[in-house]
């Protein structure tokens, strides 16, 4: 499957100053996949895996010594293979469960430059808190679920493709139609690897959802590998209750009230370390950089992942299957959470959410971007009829923030006198790259 990740890996395995790149994202979301697709079609199959959780011994490689000259010739005589530094690559997969490993990082850097080396795993953030972790030795990137762009092309709608990828434009009544289609097919399909790939073999939504439920499942039997911080059940009830709440400020006790205060935080603090949950912390319009001024107390949640959003909210195949309005089936919180995950894909942490501090306000506004050096506000809504007293309160308060952009199922409409762009949800993937190009 085409994954916008390859460019990034090309575009490191290129580069003349090039650090081992570290490859972060929660479980099941193509890290693997991608590592050895770029081994065998960009270092013509030269790509050597060590798999530290399929084969734990190699962890003793790493147990005494740390000079990658000695790490290598082990290797090289464990597995009677040469590995030439400029033309193998060399990947560390599951690299969380050799915390040594992670150390090693560094040594390659200083000591064979020329190495290309790459690191993945998928509970990284519990084994990066210790004070040896390399900083300033690595290439972080991140990697997500598969966006709407990248479903289509898994499913063959290149054309489709084509018009997503120009970015937001006026488009015939029937290609619009046709590009909300394929976002409802998204919505209840997902972004999950492996749910695409079924889903694209066989054309079933009910084998798509099989996976997905097999993948929750797969974290759940997770929170075994968090140890004793925090009890199995806890992580549970707040997977179960953040999936219910998105879209909606957070509170930790409405996640699972049978729960207290200090369980449930650790709890949605392990699941955010893990990439399971993100938080979209509250921020000001008012300047830049957002993240000065965004609250760590004030905040939405977003899942990891859309398709699994659906599943662990209980919506059922027929019923998101019988409706063809994307607002009514998937009320405001499925919606939300496609246009949050497609940002973050883009942005990364840089994806924020607006609370008007008043006490005796209700206000909000579902993202704030600053794509270009602008701070743009984003609604999530159901068409121009949409009300938006939030987004006008914030360009009251805010003008310079204008126009505001409402991602809906309505047509790509510019409504100058308003301050505001309508922007079909379709193109929430390109939100960020158009905005900037605009200025």
């Amino acid at each position: 499957m085409r994954r916008l990740i390859t460019d990034a890996l090309v575009a490191w395995k290129d580069a003349r100053d090039r650090k081992p790149l570290l490859l972060r994202g929660a479980r099941q979301v193509g890290k693997t996949w991608s590592v050895r697709d770029l081994g065998e079609r960009h270092f013509g199959g030269r790509i050597h895996v060590l798999d530290f959780e399929r084969e734990p011994g190699l962890c003793g490689l790493f147990s005494r010594e740390l000079a990658p000259t000695q790490i290598l010739d082990a290797l090289r005589v464990r597995r009677d293979i040469s590995i030439e530094p400029g033309r193998d690559l060399v990947f560390f997969d599951e690299i969380q469960a050799c915390p040594k490993a992670i150390v090693s990082l560094r040594y390659f850097y200083e000591e064979i430059p020329r190495l290309h080396v790459i690191a993945a795993g998928s509970l990284l953030e519990f084994a990066l808190t210790g004070p040896s972790f390399p900083v300033g030795r690595i290439h972080p990137v991140s990697m997500y679920p598969m966006t709407f762009l990248e479903f289509l092309w898994a499913i063959g709608a290149e054309r489709a493709a084509e018009i997503v990828i120009a970015g937001p434009a006026p488009e015939s009544v029937v290609i619009h139609a046709e590009l909300l289609e394929k976002v409802r097919q998204h919505l209840i399909v997902g972004g999950m690897p492996a749910a695409v790939k079924a889903h694209a073999d066989t054309r079933s939504f009910a084998e798509a959802l099989s996976v997905q439920d097999d993948l929750v499942q797969t974290y759940r039997d997770d929170f075994g590998k968090y140890g004793s911080r925090v009890d199995r059940a806890c992580l549970d009830a707040v997977l179960a209750g953040a999936a219910r709440s998105v879209g909606q400020v957070t509170k930790y006790r409405s996640l699972a009230p049978e729960y207290g205060d200090h369980p449930l935080r650790d709890a949605y603090d392990l699941l955010a370390m893990a990439r399971v949950l993100r938080r979209v912390r509250a921020a000001s319009p008012a300047g830049l950089p957002m993240a000065a001024s965004a609250s760590p107390r004030r905040f939405k949640t977003l899942m990891l992942d859309v398709g699994l959003l659906q599943r662990l909210s209980g919506l059922s195949l027929g019923t998101a299957l019988a409706r063809a309005d994307l607002m009514a089936v998937y009320v405001g919180g499925l919606a939300e959470q496609f246009v949050g995950q497609e940002l973050a894909a883009t942005l990364g942490d840089e994806v924020y959410c607006w609370l008007r501090p008043a006490k005796s306000s209700t206000a909000e506004v579902d993202y704030l971007i600053a794509p270009g050096g602008r701070i743009v506000p984003v609604e999530v809504k159901g068409g121009l009829a949409g009300r938006l007293r939030s987004m006008h309160q914030l360009l009251k308060e805010y003008p310079r923030c204008a126009p505001g952009v409402v991602l809906s199922t309505a047509p790509y409409a510019e409504l100058p006198e308003q301050g505001l762009v309508f922007v079909p949800l379709y193109y929430a993937g390109m939100l960020a790259s158009w905005l900037a190009a605009r200025g």
